[in-house]
């Protein structure tokens, strides 16, 4: 049996989850507590907020994990097949840990769009450095592409159940990174 101090993280690990692969709006808050084995009355003892500081601070933690992962790696093949291996594992249902929330909900909470776009920045800011390292040229604005190729590619393997779309990114990011050296 879980500990009751543990509620909490389990149900902040229940929501990205959630959130990654439903959506802000097709997540339900019995839906969280049920699979995150949670009695009711935590949720709002564990985040007065509700459901929007339950997504914004799940969206947080899934950016975090992954920025983490993206300081780990050595190269953009690796970062790929990080990708790729999580969206396989998922049977396709999880692509990035942001996207899915950021196009269902952005527009309509603040405190969710700013979550997410700080999300995003961090990975723009890790990629930056990784192409500082090693010497790259504009390696501000190189680093909005990359993210944006991988975002798309992300969306079109999840889509077509294929990672093909997402190595072929990868190919032709590492070609232009090349070029910018």
């Amino acid at each position: 049996m879980p500990k009751k101090t543990d509620t909490r993280d389990r149900v902040l690990k229940t929501a990205a989850a959630l959130f990654r692969s439903q959506g802000y709006h097709a997540t339900g808050l019995n839906q969280v507590l049920a699979e995150g084995g949670a009695p009711k009355g935590s949720l709002y003892f564990h985040f007065p907020g509700g459901k929007e500081q339950l997504a914004v601070e799940s969206l947080r933690l899934s950016g975090s994990e992954l920025c983490e992962q993206l300081k780990q790696a050595r190269s953009l093949d690796e970062v790929v097949e990080l990708l790729a291996k999580r969206l396989v594992e998922s049977d396709f249902q999880d692509g990035c840990p942001i996207a899915t929330v950021a196009l269902d909900a952005a527009n309509e909470s603040e405190q969710i769009r700013q979550a997410c776009d700080s999300v995003y920045g961090s990975w723009e800011r890790v990629i930056a450095d990784h192409l500082e390292q090693q010497g790259t040229t504009g390696s501000a604005a190189l680093a909005t592409t990359i993210l944006a190729t991988i975002e798309g590619a992300l969306l079109l393997a999840r889509t077509r159940k294929d990672l093909a779309p997402l190595r072929r990114a990868g190919e032709h990011l590492k070609l232009l990174v090349q070029k910018e050296r």
